[in-house]
Formats: structure tokens, sequence, C-alpha cells
């Protein structure tokens, strides 16, 4: 009885705030749409953000925020926003860095940058709707600072770097901010955030409760073998049979090491070796990523890669080395919170276009946040109706404009409900 009587309580201030912030979503959608086709347009890769920092602390400051932080985890922004009601304290996150990509749409405002990546010169494209997370939250900026007497407490705005990795060698991401202290002063007791997906249309938003995106973690292998003369294998410790082997037995770990129900994918994305077609090389390079969910699956996993490299390596009479390196943990919704904004969902887009979704096995780096306080991390459409979209990371991934409206407006309704629900 308690709960339905705080619901009938809260529910017109809940209305009411809605209709505060349609009619500040419909004042500021123009310039918002304008800033996504600039960071469109000029897409930069991890910790290079350099013009995208400007841009988005430029228009913090502009809009009177409180404090305005840059230069964390290299060129990370933070804006602090305080309503004007006493309250409690939210974060949302959104990752500015674009891909290594080329991109081939009719777009008016594509991307034609070029930079160097890996001693490579390459195109620059917002390939996986980062330049959508920016824009959504700048778009929300805007609105909530409009309206800001109405709100009750402090939202801390997080604009990521190096969500896709930083270059080699480097740190970056959600976890260098989070050592950097964006958490701190003050800390929030959650943390929002969104993704384009290419697979549902504008207007419609996935969300999964739990368990939504898995851990990634990266390998590097070099087998060692004995060069010899093509015609001579018998003189040989062939590392390119031994990594033939290896890569079949890895799949093994799936099938026979692992419970059929546990999550877990394998895969052998490089293998490089020789350099003539009649010279059996020394050594044979291979490179990949495993994807799970369960910490101890991960353990297993790693284990199983160097009982199986051993045993293949040694009958052979050849040795490698594996460089292993845990990467992004599992991103996992809290329950509760999840639980207690899906209504706000429904209510922002309509009941008939919040999905539930099943968890993937890509990665997100909001993982970090989310470990660190609750937090709940949706699916925003991206595909115009009638349209398709190429999958995200591709050349032709797009994201049409008319889904930046309902991002903005979804999500400024998540951050003012939790905040009255915390009150």
């Amino acid at each position: 009885m308690k709960k339905i009587t705080f619901i009938l309580l809260i529910l017109p201030l809940m209305l009411s705030a809605g209709d505060s912030i349609d009619k500040a979503v419909a004042k500021h959608i123009a310039g918002t749409l304008e800033l996504r086709h600039q960071i469109h347009q000029y897409p930069e890769l991890g910790n290079r953000e350099f013009k995208t920092a400007k841009l988005v602390a430029d228009h913090l400051r502009n809009l009177g925020f409180d404090d305005v932080q840059t230069g964390i985890a290299y060129t990370g922004v933070v804006g602090i926003l305080k309503g004007g009601k006493p309250g409690g304290v939210v974060a949302v996150r959104a990752d500015m860095d674009g891909l290594p990509v080329t991109e081939d749409t009719d777009l008016p405002f594509k991307s034609t940058v070029k930079t160097t990546y890996l001693d490579k010169e390459v195109g620059v494209m917002h390939a996986c709707g980062h330049d959508i997370h920016t824009s959504v939250q700048l778009g929300v900026a805007s609105v909530l600072a409009s309206i800001r007497d109405e709100i009750p407490g402090t939202i801390k705005f997080i604009f990521q770097p190096a969500e896709e990795g930083p270059p080699p060698g480097e740190e970056g991401g959600a976890d260098l901010m989070l050592r950097e202290g964006v958490f701190n002063e003050p800390t929030p007791s959650a943390v929002f955030g969104l993704h384009a997906h290419s697979g549902l249309e504008v207007g419609q938003i996935g969300m999964t409760i739990g368990p939504a995106m898995a851990a990634v973690d990266h390998f590097i292998i070099t087998i060692k073998g004995k060069q010899s003369h093509g015609a001579y294998p018998h003189k040989s410790v062939d590392p390119i049979v031994m990594a033939s082997e290896i890569v079949d037995a890895f799949q093994t770990i799936r099938s026979r090491s692992l419970s059929p129900l546990e999550p877990s994918v394998v895969t052998v994305g490089i293998i490089r070796g020789g350099e003539r077609f009649n010279i059996i090389p020394s050594e044979v390079y291979m490179e990949g990523t495993v994807r799970t969910y369960n910490p101890e699956t991960r353990d297993k996993v790693e284990q199983r890669m160097n009982e199986i490299l051993n045993g293949i390596t040694m009958a052979y009479g050849g040795s490698f080395e594996l460089n292993y390196n845990r990467g992004t943990p599992a991103t996992i919704n809290n329950p509760e919170l999840s639980e207690q904004m899906i209504p706000t969902l429904k209510r922002a887009v309509g009941d008939e276009n919040v999905f539930m979704m099943e968890p993937v096995m890509g990665g997100e780096d909001f993982a970090h946040f989310a470990n660190a306080v609750p937090g709940m991390y949706y699916r925003l459409g991206v595909v115009k109706p009638g349209t398709t979209s190429g999958w995200v990371h591709t050349p032709t991934f797009r994201a049409d404009d008319s889904c930046v409206e309902i991002g903005v407006r979804a999500m400024s309704n998540v951050l003012l409900d939790y905040l009255k629900s915390v009150e």
C-alpha cells in the first residue's frame, strides 16, 4: 500500500516534469542537431578527441554549468549541473571517440577525415554512433540546464574518451577516468548511459536487465618453431602446422571444457606467418579475443588456452609465448535500478517501443562505471523506418538525425525521475 501511495503522489510531478522536458527539447533540438553534424563530420580517435572535447566544454560553459573540468584521462570532460532544489547526485556518460574506418554514406555531413593509425593512413568515422551519444548528452545538458530550478539534486555529465580503447602503449577510457577521480566530489549514487543500435528503429529503446554485454579480453600469441626449406619439412619445426591445430583446439574450450549453458567466445582474428611460398617460417603470430560473463569462466578459458598451447607446441618440439590481457569487465545492468527506470522509458517513448533484449557478446567499458555504482545502460534505435543501416563498425553505418530528439527526451526524463525518487 505504501509503494502504491508513493507512486500516486509522485506521478503528477513526473508528468509535469515531462511536459517541461518536452518543451525544452523542442526549443533546443535544432541546435543539438547542428552539434551532431559537426561532431560526425570531424571525428577523432581515442585519446585524441581534442576538438570534440573543446566543443563539449564550451557548450557546457555557455549553459552556465556550475563546474566544467577538462583533461581527465587525456581528453575527458566532466560538467556539474546543480539543481535548484537539494537532493542526490546522479551521473550520465557519453563516449566521444571515433574509429579508423573510412565512411561510405551519402550523409551531407559525412566524414572525410584521415589520420595515421598504427603507421597507416586511415579514414576516421563515427562508425559506432558515438557522435549520437555525445550530441544526445549535450542536448540533455541544454534541456536540464533550462529547467534547473525543477531539479532536486546534482547531475554529473561525463564525456569519456577512448571507449574503443586507447592507442597501443597508452592508458585510457572509463577505467582511467575512475582512477583519476571522476566519481569523487560529488559521488553519484547511480550512473546511466545509452548506445546507438542499428537493429532498432528510431523511437524504439532496447533494455536488458542484469548481464548485458560481455567481458572483453585480448590475447597475442607467438608460436616458435624452426625454419627450413619447404622441400625439406623434416628439418623444420613447423609453426604453421602448430598454429593450425591450435586454432581448431581453441574451439574445444567452448564445446568441451565449459558448460553448454555458459556463454563464451574464443576468436582468433589474426594469424600471420611466413615470407615466401617455399620457406617454412620460424614463427607464427596469432591474435584474438575472448568474451565471457562469468569470472570463473574467464579464468577457465585462459587456463585451457595455456594448456592447449603447451601441449601442441611440446608435441611438435616448439614453444610459445602468450600475452593474455584482461580488458573491460562484463556490463551488468543493476536489476533494481533497471526495474525502477523502465516505466520512465515507457512513458518517454511509449510502452510498445521499449523492448527487452538478450545479452550480447560485444563489450562496453561503461562496465567500469557500473561496477563502481549501480548502473543502467540501454539501446537507442537509430534507423529511420523504411531505410537500412550498416552494422556498427562498418563504413555504411548511419544513424538518422531523428533519433537524437528521442535520445534527449528519454535520458532527460530518466535523470530527472531518478533524482525525484531519491529526494
